[in-house]
């Protein structure tokens, strides 16, 4: 089942419009928290996004960019605000299509199956991993906070994916290592230490000071 992510203010309009995506055997999930789009994005693992322009805190133009770091996924804009310019903005900031308000629900429809059919054809989309507002993504092995990108090695972004995947559960020392030498060989302990150290170093540098937490004796966990 295809997942839709409404960002949209007018509780009338979202309203009306997850009525007509779920009527079409689709799943909508509507926006709570307008400072914290990414994040419930990221939670909700959409297949596509229906974004409004005019928004509470950030308008649509920011959240788009903001998603665009870290996925493909499509966004078709929906907005009153339909000149020319706010279309070419839209589409410069990453939007697949741009819908005015008013509009026909039928339409709108045509317009997401479409561009579902297009982007989903071959397969699906990379899914992100979302915690504090940190954003990996799991397709091109980045991690991005507040806007911006923070490099990570190999060993780091494994590390990283074990912990985020398993969040709030504390990992096994064992674990971790399986998971970055993948060999049954035995391996110094002393080399996940290091890497752990580095990888928090770099977090902390970028104001995710404490994401990693330590659990002495048994292992690590991002809670």
């Amino acid at each position: 089942m295809y997942r839709i992510f409404i960002v949209e203010d007018d509780a009338g309009i979202a309203r009306g419009v997850a009525q007509r995506v779920t009527s079409w055997g689709m799943e909508a999930v509507t926006v709570s928290d307008f400072q914290n789009v990414t994040g419930e994005f990221a939670a909700c693992q959409p297949h596509l996004v229906l974004m409004d322009i005019g928004l509470p805190f950030m308008n649509g133009y920011h959240w788009c960019s903001e998603i665009r770091r870290v996925s493909k996924v499509p966004i078709i804009f929906l907005s009153s605000a339909s000149d020319n310019m706010n279309i070419i903005m839209a589409m410069n900031m990453g939007a697949d299509d741009f819908i005015p308000k008013p509009f026909d629900g039928n339409v709108l429809i045509a317009k997401i199956q479409a561009l579902l059919r297009r982007t989903y054809s071959f397969g699906e989309s990379s899914p992100v991993l979302e915690h504090r507002g940190a954003l990996l993504n799991t397709g091109d092995n980045t991690l991005s906070y507040q806007g911006r990108n923070i490099s990570l090695s190999k060993n780091e972004y494994r590390i990283l994916l074990v912990l985020m995947k398993n969040k709030g559960k504390v990992v096994s020392r064992e674990k971790l290592m399986e998971a970055l030498w993948q060999t049954d060989e035995f391996v110094d302990e002393n080399a996940l230490t290091v890497n752990v150290g580095r990888l928090r170093k770099k977090l902390e540098g970028a104001g995710l000071a404490g994401f990693i937490e330590t659990k002495f004796g048994v292992g690590y966990l991002v809670g």
